[in-house]
């Protein structure tokens, strides 16, 4: 019934621009046969025992594209190095410390239970499951869970510095959307000292040889050859040159995708492209509109911001947050605002979960607040549906002044003194004796490159790890479990599952005059002799931030039919202009960052109008795909499992994508209303 019924759907929808008049086309249904029968429990020693295998004399004889450097990248490529296949390692910044994981502040979750608070590899599971509003894949997520104890143990084993409690041992706490402490950290930067770890293990297999390094390189397209991913074409950031690299597989580990929105807490640099090539070239794109928003993060202050600066959610566990009961006590002071005047909305509304509830419910919250005109700080022009500007308050407080009172200035600076630090340096405020003001903003993306149990995609021989592949997070991703999924698939499960695929080789020698390989190459240098020729007279930042107001205004914290569809004429109308109008400074053979941020400018524009047409096809509400039309008379997201218990994997289609649907089958997590109340 429900299948008929999003059929259904689908044959309604129209679009005024576009040729053909409809939206997307409808494909065939789309089954992940890689994960093994069984129980839950033995699914993934079951795939490890029956994937084929490699032996260490023929591993010197394969070659392993792996394309990024961060914990998912550089992790697998260390494993892989040190497994004896030949790794080609490619990053575009100038070193591989230098990869957006290195950002990351609060922690990383694993199910070890050392709070004795009943925690286990199935409470993880089920917490993720939950969080992610029931949209994930129960084998992904629980070998997740049931690997997530080994990361531990690796890290420090390679001298992560994680916090330790007075006895010496590792320390805990909690993050959004649990009742239990599984968090490990090291202060507010994990993320650094899990990639320095991580860089490690890398740069010994760099030292012994088998891994080749190629910092300054960006990936412009993927060879297929046969079918099969054999390589990449690459241009080096330095010299403008074009570069093709073969392999005997491709993997991809380039992150998410939140710089489409413009304003975000990802590193400037951070974009689309690798993922965007492949999925041109016949890689599925699973659940794009899945946006993850961050609940406490500095506000906006203004036009000329480039990006946003994250505070950790680790800060919730000590932070209150709260805003005016009263709007007139909006420009006070909040230490004088009394108790009885604050409305510590989260502890109201969730008692059971409190400050602790996930992202995505709790960045719904604190529009609210702000929505009824209780929000506190500067006031910001903010532009209205009807074209008017309106002056609005966008922070609530996050206050800890119960927590400095209840153990002391020293030790709350020992559990966050740098992300304290961090919002004096911003924001000029003491946040010791003043509450910090935070706002939502874009953080995380859910979707991504669609991929099996083992990782691969579509396409054969390309796999994608990390934050760029869809697997694990459903439609919101709790906190602290990035870096779990980063480490996961980079440490235990890629090398676990490639050698099934790799035991097939050695695959036909590529030649660089294949005529695919020639194809790809040829495709990469016209493109960026357009972007050069165009000679416009629009900035390609101008483009994005209009691409930016355009996705947050109408497929950021709320979507509606109306404005989706609005969105996506917009983002048609400003694809052609940018073909038409933009201005590329420079040459190619030279180092040259506008041309750099044209070519994925450009892929941002076709992925907004896919993320669009996604969250329009989807009428329903979950985790922080937030429909206005869907929602509970409490105003909590309402899905319709009946309709929408699918993966949403689409194929490239030009104007019209193609959209393949991954029923989800839930044997081990009943499937009912989220509530954290």
């Amino acid at each position: 019934m429900g299948e008929v019924m999003a059929t259904q759907t689908i044959e309604q929808e129209v679009v005024t621009t576009g040729e053909s008049g409809r939206l997307w086309a409808d494909g065939d249904e789309l089954r992940d046969t890689k994960a093994p029968g069984g129980p839950i429990e033995g699914k993934w020693a079951k795939r490890q025992f029956e994937a084929k295998l490699v032996n260490p004399a023929n591993r010197r004889k394969l070659t392993v594209i792996i394309v990024g450097t961060g914990l998912a990248g550089g992790a697998a490529a260390a494993s892989l190095g040190e497994a004896g296949y030949n790794v080609l390692n490619f990053c575009y910044q100038d070193s591989p410390r230098r990869a957006h994981s290195i950002a990351a502040q609060g922690g990383i979750n694993a199910a070890k239970n050392y709070r004795n608070d009943n925690d286990s590899t199935y409470r993880l599971f089920y917490d993720t499951v939950k969080g992610g509003d029931y949209r994930a894949r129960e084998t992904n997520v629980y070998r997740l869970a049931e690997v997530s104890a080994s990361i531990i143990d690796q890290c420090v084993a390679q001298g992560v510095p994680f916090a330790r409690d007075y006895g010496g041992l590792l320390d805990n706490r909690s993050f959004g959307g649990v009742q239990v402490q599984r968090t490990f950290y090291a202060r507010g930067q994990t993320g650094q000292q899990l990639l320095i770890g991580a860089y490690q293990a890398l740069e010994r297999q760099v030292a012994a040889g088998t891994v080749k390094m190629y910092a300054r390189h960006e990936m412009l397209d993927v060879i297929i050859v046969d079918g099969r991913a054999r390589g990449i074409v690459a241009r080096d950031m330095v010299t403008g040159e074009i570069e093709t690299h073969l392999a005997d597989a491709v993997v991809l580990a380039t992150g998410g995708y939140g710089n489409v929105f413009f304003l975000s807490t990802n590193a400037m640099g951070c974009n689309v492209t690798a993922s965007w090539r492949a999925h041109r070239k016949g890689a599925y794109f699973g659940n794009p509109c899945y946006t993850q928003i961050h609940p406490t993060c500095i506000p906006v202050h203004g036009d000329t911001q480039s990006k946003l600066t994250l505070m950790s959610e680790s800060l919730r566990n000590d932070g209150r947050i709260w805003v005016p009961k009263r709007a007139e006590d909006c420009d006070k002071d909040p230490r004088q605002i009394p108790e009885q005047d604050r409305d510590y909305y989260l502890e109201r509304i969730y008692p059971a979960f409190g400050n602790l509830v996930p992202r995505d419910i709790a960045s719904r919250q604190a529009k609210n607040m702000c929505d009824e005109g209780r929000g506190v700080g500067p006031a910001v022009a903010e532009k209205q549906a009807d074209g008017s500007v309106k002056n609005v308050r966008r922070g609530v407080y996050l206050d800890f002044a119960d927590v400095i009172k209840r153990i002391g200035k020293p030790a709350v600076s020992a559990k966050y003194g740098n992300l304290f630090d961090m919002y004096a340096q911003i924001t000029a405020e003491d946040p010791y004796e003043v509450p910090m003001r935070i706002y939502p903003a874009v953080h995380y993306t859910m979707g991504g490159v669609w991929v099996d149990y083992d990782l691969m995609t579509t396409i054969t021989g390309l796999y994608a790890t990390g934050e760029c592949n869809f697997s694990d997070h459903g439609a919101n991703r709790l906190g602290a479990s990035a870096l779990m999924q980063g480490l996961a698939d980079g440490y235990f499960v890629l090398p676990n599952t490639i050698n099934d695929y790799l035991a097939g080789a050695p695959f036909p020698k590529v030649a660089l005059d294949d005529p695919a390989v020639v194809e790809a190459v040829n495709a990469v240098k016209e493109r960026i002799s357009t972007l050069l020729s165009i000679d416009g007279s629009r900035t390609v930042d101008s483009f994005h931030k209009e691409l930016g107001h355009i996705m947050w205004e109408y497929c950021g914290m709320e979507r509606t039919e109306e404005g989706l569809k609005k969105a996506i004429g917009l983002i048609r109308e400003l694809k052609a202009e940018f073909w038409r109008d933009v201005k590329v400074t420079g040459e190619n053979e030279e180092f040259n960052q506008t041309l750099e941020r044209a070519g994925r400018v450009a892929d941002f524009i076709e992925l907004g109008e896919l993320m669009c047409i996604d969250a329009l096809h989807r009428r329903e509400s979950c985790g922080g795909h937030f429909r206005a039309e869907s929602q509970t008379p409490d105003g909590e997201a309402l899905r319709h499992d009946d309709e929408y218990l699918y993966v949403a994997a689409w194929e490239y289609g030009g104007d019209t994508p193609v959209l393949h649907k991954e029923p989800l089958e839930y044997e081990y997590i009943e499937l009912k209303q989220r509530s954290y109340k």
